[in-house]
């Protein structure tokens, strides 16, 4: 084979590869069942994580470790995959929120940071990830989730986040009048504050983003403890595990509507936010 034909043979692997990265990416299309099974989810983790840490009484670092260890294992079989499998990404998901439950949780009473220092060092945590990952990759972009560095940032942002949106619901339904109903009330304003500046401005979509992202997290946390609180603290006395069964099924059911493909990712055009 001569050095010409080797280099056109080449130039077309590259070209085919090129083509197919918006296919390789294993990210969902975010749509609005994305983030209806992501505040879904949060609730489930909120429910699922108090489940085991309170009414089984395993507490918060013993089921840290137990919620880690199952997080652990999807994460490696998610990121070790070559192709986007539905199940396998909202497990993940799900996986994130019951660890980053029990985290808050260990973090604002067992070791006494309480909820708004909490929130301070996981916020902290977040922005350095986030600032990791753009200075390594050059963008933090959801469009960009092609390679197996990009997902491993990709996790541990969602992770830090949905810790972080724990320790801000219970700062803002455990620290002020609001209590969870008002708690999730705001969240679900900033939400759609945020839809409106998708909408309506040209601010980074990268951004939004991840605002959305963590916002569905202090969201879910609230509704998940309006769902299982007692009726005297503002709840409505569900039983967690039942709740996380109920919910669970849900998030189930709602999977099965959305697409067995990966979003195609191609028109990011702010991918150096």
């Amino acid at each position: 084979m001569t050095l010409e034909h080797y280099s056109v043979r080449e130039q077309m692997h590259n070209q085919r590869d090129s083509g197919r990265a918006g296919v390789l990416s294993k990210i969902p299309q975010v749509t609005f069942a994305f983030w209806l099974i992501k505040i879904c989810a949060t609730t489930l983790g909120e429910t699922g994580g108090d489940a085991l840490s309170m009414t089984l009484k395993l507490g918060y670092a013993l089921s840290t470790a137990v919620f880690f260890t199952i997080l652990l294992v999807a994460v490696i079989a998610e990121v070790g995959a070559h192709t986007f499998h539905r199940f396998r990404y909202w497990t993940v998901i799900v996986a994130t929120t019951t660890v980053g439950t029990t985290v808050s949780d260990y973090l604002t009473r067992t070791a006494g940071l309480g909820y708004f220092w909490s929130s301070v060092l996981l916020f902290t945590i977040v922005m350095a990830v986030l600032a990791v990952w753009r200075f390594t990759l050059g963008t933090v972009s959801v469009n960009k989730i092609t390679n197996r560095k990009a997902e491993s940032f990709y996790w541990t942002t969602i992770l830090a986040s949905n810790t972080l949106g724990t320790a801000l619901g219970d700062c803002l339904a455990d620290t002020t009048p609001l209590g969870y109903e008002g708690g999730a009330l705001v969240f679900a304003g900033a939400l759609a504050l945020v839809l409106a500046v998708y909408l309506w401005t040209n601010i980074s979509h990268t951004t939004l983003f991840w605002a959305a992202f963590i916002l569905t997290r202090p969201l879910g946390a609230t509704l998940g403890d309006i769902v299982t609180k007692p009726v005297a603290h503002g709840g409505l006395n569900l039983g967690r595990i039942s709740s996380s069964l109920l919910i669970a099924a849900f998030i189930f059911v709602a999977i099965l509507f959305t697409s067995r493909e990966a979003g195609k990712h191609h028109g990011a055009e702010e991918e150096a936010t």
